[in-house]
């Protein structure tokens, strides 16, 4: 019999900012009840030169990555805004998450702002308070997530998690990276 340990599917998500990079892992069960694990935000010094602030966006996820070991990396897709100096920065942490992720060797997926607002709320323009609730109540936490970065990261490792659950897979249809994680956690339970 497999313990709840090994059933359970590790999500990193990542809320990619130049400043603030949110960070949040959640443990998913089967069923969807999720566990807090980790949250934070990753903080670079706006006065600094790029390349520094990357690495240490970069620094700061492979230090997450080998203290929590998730299986599966979600990050927010970048969207167009009317500041292209935000869309620059966030554009440009999100290729560091996803650059880390590959670096070893886990498997990441992007999600759109109203992907992870409508699988969480239940609506797809729900506003950061009501994710905030949501993702409190989800993982019975006694008080909102803060700040909002790190309760995004945390929406997004839920959406990630519910969304690529193999159950919800087409029959026919290759599997996302969390169906393959989940699938993976499957096949080590049974032996």
């Amino acid at each position: 019999m497999a313990s709840a340990r090994t059933r359970r599917l590790r999500v990193l998500g990542i809320d990619p900012g130049l400043t603030r990079c949110g960070v949040g892992v959640v443990d998913v069960a089967p069923d969807r009840s999720a566990t807090l694990v980790h949250v934070g935000v990753v903080r670079s010094d706006p006065g600094a030169a790029i390349e520094d602030r990357l690495a240490v966006i970069a620094s700061g996820l492979r230090a997450v990555l080998d203290a929590h070991r998730p299986d599966v990396v979600a990050v927010e897709r970048v969207f167009a805004q009317h500041n292209r100096q935000t869309v620059m920065g966030t554009a440009q942490a999100s290729g560091i998450a996803l650059l880390v992720a590959g670096e070893r060797g886990i498997a990441a997926a992007t999600h759109t702002p109203s992907e992870v607002k409508a699988a969480i709320t239940g609506y797809g323009n729900a506003d950061k308070r009501q994710v905030q609730t949501m993702v409190a109540r989800v993982l019975r936490l006694d008080e909102l997530p803060k700040p909002a970065d790190a309760a995004d990261a945390l929406a997004l490792a839920l959406c990630h998690a519910w969304r690529g659950a193999p159950s919800t897979a087409a029959a026919s249809g290759p599997l996302t990276p969390a169906q393959r994680a989940w699938a993976d956690a499957e096949r080590l339970a049974r032996r």
